[in-house]
């Protein structure tokens, strides 16, 4: 495998999202799109008026993902931050936390 080439191994990525990011449907569309893509993890609003996802598949459904939310949430999302997550909890499904 070369280094250009996603990979087809699990990943689990933590991303930030800042902006207009809560009560405007981010969390739930974001489950649903996770959940249609096959990803696993959990999305939840942070205090700071942020809201944070945490997202366990392939780096391609993660890229899918989100650039499926850029797209919808044009306008809201201001910026993103995305990190990897080594180790960690396993993910059996998506969840919306509060």
């Amino acid at each position: 495998m070369t280094a250009d080439r996603p990979t087809t191994e699990p990943v689990t990525r933590r991303c930030l999202f800042f902006g207009r990011v809560q009560e405007v449907g981010f969390r739930y569309t974001t489950a649903g799109l996770a959940r249609d893509g096959g990803l696993s993890g959990y999305v939840k609003n942070l205090p700071n008026g942020s809201v944070e996802l945490v997202a366990q598949g392939t780096e391609g459904q993660i890229e899918q993902l989100l650039a499926r939310l850029d797209e919808h949430f044009t306008g809201y999302i201001e910026r993103h931050t995305v990190e990897n997550v080594d180790g960690g909890e396993r993910f059996s499904s998506f969840d919306v936390r509060r």
